[in-house]
């Protein structure tokens, strides 16, 4: 197979404690005086045997997004070895001008630079335009220490099972600063409505002892390939704060397929420490109240498969059932008394039958209407060497600096093996 790696990076203009909008609050942004762990992501993979193209995404505040390209393309340049396109908002820009020529209108909300589903389908149109055939995901904040990290990756993607099964998607596990891969999860008494650590912990442990591939309830989305007849299929949910990768099998299901686990391949996760433990609560009240407000919505729907929670056990089955939302509470209202960020924790309490419940009523059905769009655009987009040749122009003009565009268009053109006649065909407006 012909894989791509695809990292998104978060870049902000400091360090925030109280994030942004409900879509743009991630698990961890790197301030832009800051080098972040990009640097050390990059690191490991020069050891890995096989690698070909990376691309990092860059996600920022508007108000620095060049700036940030610029931070991100300073480090790729520390690992000449690596070949790696760096795409910011740029690059962006030539994507969203170019599907409007194609006529595939404006899809900001739903692939771009903001928001964790955006972000990956960005990534996934980027690897169907350049023609990869899998895309691998990584998050910038994990090491690989495998020489054979991506031979294990393609391991089955694109074979049949012993029963004929198709497999498109797995994911694999990471282990933690402290070399498990079980959750940290503590089992105190705050957390007695609110079991995802135990329950995840049950349900590896159980797939470490499988067979190599199972079916998997888990994605670890910093450790998760993608055969093109999966993404070209399927999106990522642009509606869902957090939790898209976990969210991406539950897709998957509803369409007629599935997303394996490799209990082989593995990487390690090592995440700046968590600025509020409050905030990232309020998106898990964000997610699983749209999360099951979804899965309701679906059965709705005659072309879905019907995805029960009772087929997710002992993980993620329990935080799709019925009573959620008032175990969201009691769960707020317990960690307030005991857990630092006790305002964030009463505030979460009151987002879960106010304004949480209110955006996974207004937003729970609009996924799929994406999805009568997606397949179209990947289709419309697959191997465009218009498009194709101007991103690589535009990462290429970055990383070579301006004083040489034209032998740096040349180089990238040679690269993509792409007629040097087809340059002349490119009327999309890129800065020079």
């Amino acid at each position: 197979m012909n894989p791509v790696i695809v990292i998104p990076t978060f870049v902000s203009a400091r360090r925030r404690k109280d994030g942004g909008s409900i879509l743009t609050t991630y698990d961890h942004m790197t301030p832009i005086s800051q080098p972040g762990e990009l640097g050390r992501c990059l690191n490991s993979l020069q050891k890995v045997r096989g690698i070909g193209q990376i691309v990092v995404l860059v996600a920022s505040e508007p108000t620095i997004e060049n700036q940030a390209a610029e931070k991100v393309q300073a480090t790729v340049s520390q690992f000449p070895g690596l070949n790696v396109v760096v795409v910011g908002a740029p690059e962006l820009a030539l994507i969203q001008q170019r599907m409007e020529q194609l006529g595939l209108g404006k899809l900001a909300k739903e692939v771009g630079l903001s928001g964790y589903g955006a972000i990956r389908n960005l990534g996934l149109l980027v690897a169907d335009t350049l023609g990869f055939d899998a895309v691998v995901f990584l998050d910038d904040d994990e090491v690989v220490d495998d020489p054979d990290f991506l031979q294990r990756a393609v391991y089955g993607l694109g074979k049949l099972t012993k029963k004929g099964i198709p497999i498109l998607a797995k994911t694999g596990y990471y282990f933690n600063s402290d070399g498990s891969y079980l959750s940290k999860s503590q089992d105190r008494w705050y957390n007695h409505f609110w079991q995802q650590g135990k329950a995840f912990n049950k349900w590896i442990t159980k797939a470490m002892h499988g067979p190599r591939l199972s079916r998997s309830n888990h994605v670890c989305g910093g450790c998760l390939a993608l055969h093109k007849e999966a993404f070209r299929r399927v999106s990522f949910d642009p509606w869902i704060p957090r939790g898209e990768d976990l969210d991406y099998l539950l897709d998957l299901r509803m369409y007629g397929s599935d997303i394996w686990f490799d209990n082989q391949w593995n990487l390690r996760h090592l995440p700046p420490e968590t600025e509020s433990e409050g905030n990232r609560f309020r998106q898990d009240i964000y997610r699983w109240l749209y999360e099951y407000r979804k899965m309701e919505y679906s059965r709705t729907q005659i072309d879905l498969l019907q995805v029960k929670p009772s087929s997710l056990e002992p993980y993620p089955g329990p935080f799709l059932e019925a009573g959620i939302t008032k175990r969201i509470r009691l769960t707020a209202f317990l960690r307030s008394l005991a857990r630092p960020d006790k305002k964030a924790y009463r505030k979460a309490a009151r987002a879960a039958t106010g304004e949480a419940t209110t955006y996974a009523q207004r937003n729970c059905a609009k996924y799929f209407e994406f999805q009568f769009v997606w397949p179209e655009l990947m289709a419309r987009m697959e191997n465009d060497q218009i498009l194709r040749t101007a991103l690589l122009r535009s990462a290429a003009q970055r990383a070579y600096g301006m004083e040489a565009p034209r032998q740096a268009m040349e180089q990238a053109v040679a690269a993509a093996g792409i007629d040097p006649g087809m340059t002349s065909e490119i009327r999309l407006n890129i800065a020079e």
